[in-house]
């Protein structure tokens, strides 16, 4: 959960880089809650058919929505790539294969344009 928690407070922070944990932690608790939160709006009758998304997990996807696509940036560039790879996911099928590849990879080590390795900084 601090994982989530710290990506909340680089809310709209394009620049460094992030760690795969950093990522995946973000990427799974952010599921769990817009699961979470899809129950609570099927439950109380908040899904719209027309919209096919409901008020509560619509409200939050809208919330982190930068946040998500923040840490992916940085992510790409603790892979010593622009964020600008992350427009690949738009090619059908391939893309999304593609920017999957590229977030599982290792980071690079040391520094590379994009900052210093969070790794380093932490062990």
């Amino acid at each position: 959960m601090i994982w989530y928690v710290e990506v909340l407070k680089k809310y709209a922070v394009f620049k460094g880089r992030a760690r795969r944990k950093e990522y995946w932690y973000f990427v799974l608790f952010n599921t769990l809650i817009t699961i979470g939160l899809g129950m609570i709006d099927g439950v109380t009758g908040l899904v719209s058919a027309e919209a096919g998304i409901g008020l509560l997990s619509g409200l939050y996807t809208l919330a982190v929505l930068i946040p998500s696509i923040a840490v992916s940036v940085r992510r790409l560039h603790d892979t010593n790539r622009s964020g600008w790879w992350l427009l690949i996911s738009l090619v059908p099928l391939v893309g999304a294969i593609v920017l999957l590849v590229f977030l599982v990879l290792d980071n690079q080590p040391g520094e590379n344009q994009y900052g210093s390795n969070p790794k380093a900084a932490i062990a």
